[in-house]
C-alpha cells in the first residue's frame, strides 16, 4: 500500500507559485478549453464564427491594454490611436504597389506585417511614454485622450494612407507559407481559417503577456502601480518600467488594429474614434483589471454584446434597429449598456467577471465549508 509523502496541494517553493499553470486544475481546464475552441469552428455557422475571431483580435488589444492600466496603473484612453497605427502599417505594407492612389509595398506575408505593424505602434507608444513617466491619474488620460483626437484628424486628412473618410482602402491581406486566408478553401471555409488563425495568435500573445507580468517586470510595474514612490525607494526605476508598460501595450494594440480589419477586410479611419477607446476600457473593466484571462473575458462578452442587442428589436418593439425608423436604436442600446456595465461592475465587483469567477472557484473548492 503506497503512501503519499510531501505536502499535497501546498507550494514548497516561489517558483511553483509562479508557474504557469500551477495546478493540475489549471492544467485540465486549460486543456479543456482549447479542445472546445479548436472543435468549435465544425460545430458553428460562419458567421458566428468571424464574430469569435473578432473577439479573439479584441482579446489581443484588451490584453495590451491591461498591461499598461491594470499592470502598470498608467490610465490611457488612447488606445485607439495606437489601432489606428497598427491597421494603417499593415494595409500600407500589404497594399496594391502599383496603385496611384495609395501607398502600397505588396507584402502579403502575415508575419512581416504583423510584426511591422506592432513594432510601428510600439515605437509610438515609446514616443509617447516620456510624458506618461511625469502624468498620473487624471492628467495622463486627459493627454493619451488627446491622442486620439490627433489621429482622427491625421487619419481622415492623410488620403495617401487612409484613403480619406468614406472611402477607406482594403485592409491587410493574410498569407502565411502561401496559405490565403481570406479566401474559401478546399477543405476549410474562410471564416473557419480566419477563426483558427486569431485562435492561434491569441494563445501566443496571451502566453508572452502572462510570461511578461509575472516576471521581474511584471513585478516591477505592480510595484508601480500600487505605490510608485515607494517602488523608486526600493530601487524600481519608475521611468523606465512606465515606458515598458506603454512600448508592449502599443505593440499589443499595433497587432489587434492590423487584425482587427482582417476580419472586415475594410479600413476606415472614422472607426479610430473615442468610443473605440472606450469600448475596450470596457472590455477590461467587465473581464478584470489587471488579469490576462479577465481581458479575454471581457473582450469576448464586449464583442458578442451587439449579437445579442441585435435581437432586441424582435421582441422589444420600441427598440428599432435602424436610425431613420425613430425611436430608440440598438447602438443607442449598446452604448447605454457599455456605460451601465462599466459602473456596475466597479461598484458591485470591481474584479469582474474574473473576480466572480474567482469567487465560484474558491466556494467550490472549500466546499462544505464555505463560510
Amino acid at each position: 500500500m503506497s503512501t503519499r509523502t510531501g505536502r499535497p496541494q501546498l507550494y514548497l517553493s516561489y517558483g511553483q507559485d509562479m508557474a504557469l499553470l500551477n495546478t493540475p486544475a489549471k492544467r485540465w481546464w486549460t486543456l479543456a478549453l482549447v479542445l472546445v475552441a479548436v472543435l468549435l469552428p465544425f460545430m458553428l455557422e460562419d458567421d458566428l464564427l468571424v464574430v469569435l475571431a473578432t473577439a479573439f483580435v479584441a482579446a489581443i488589444g484588451a490584453i495590451g491594454l491591461n498591461i499598461v492600466t491594470g499592470y502598470a496603473g498608467q490610465v490611457s484612453l488612447g488606445h485607439a490611436f495606437f489601432l489606428a497605427i497598427g491597421a494603417y502599417t499593415a494595409a500600407a505594407l500589404s497594399g496594391d504597389p502599383d496603385s496611384t492612389r495609395l501607398i502600397g509595398f505588396g507584402i502579403t506575408s502575415l508575419p512581416i506585417w504583423l510584426l511591422a505593424a506592432g513594432l510601428v505602434a510600439g515605437l509610438a507608444g515609446l514616443i509617447v511614454a516620456p510624458l506618461a513617466a511625469r502624468l498620473r491619474g487624471l492628467y495622463l488620460a486627459v493627454v493619451t485622450l488627446g491622442l486620439v483626437f490627433i489621429g482622427e484628424h491625421l487619419f481622415k486628412h492623410w488620403r495617401d494612407l487612409t484613403g480619406g473618410v468614406g472611402v477607406g482602402r482594403p485592409a491587410a491581406v493574410p498569407e502565411l507559407f502561401g496559405l490565403q486566408f481570406a479566401v474559401d478553401g478546399a477543405m476549410f471555409t474562410k471564416a473557419q481559417k480566419l477563426y483558427l488563425l486569431m485562435f492561434v495568435l491569441l494563445v501566443i500573445f496571451g502566453v508572452l503577456a502572462r510570461n511578461l507580468v509575472r516576471s521581474r517586470i511584471g513585478r516591477a510595474l505592480a510595484a508601480v502601480r500600487d505605490r510608485d514612490l515607494a517602488a523608486e525607494v526600493i530601487g524600481v526605476d519608475v521611468t523606465r518600467y512606465k515606458m515598458i508598460a506603454f512600448a508592449v501595450s502599443s505593440f499589443y494594440a499595433g497587432v489587434a488594429g492590423a487584425l482587427l480589419y482582417v476580419m472586415i477586410g475594410f479600413v476606415e479611419p472614422g472607426s479610430f474614434n473615442l468610443a473605440m477607446s472606450v469600448q475596450y476600457i470596457a472590455m477590461i473593466l467587465v473581464g478584470g483589471v489587471a488579469t490576462i484571462s479577465g481581458s479575454i473575458m471581457g473582450a469576448l462578452f464586449i464583442t458578442l454584446l451587439p449579437r445579442v442587442t441585435r435581437e432586441l428589436p424582435a421582441v422589444l418593439p420600441f427598440i428599432s434597429s435602424s436610425s431613420t425608423a425613430g425611436g430608440i436604436t440598438v447602438f443607442q442600446v449598446e452604448t447605454i449598456l457599455y456605460g451601465l456595465l462599466i459602473i456596475g461592475f466597479l461598484i458591485f465587483e470591481p474584479r469582474g467577471l474574473f473576480g466572480i469567477w474567482v469567487r465560484i472557484r474558491t466556494y467550490w473548492k472549500s466546499w462544505p465549508f464555505s463560510h
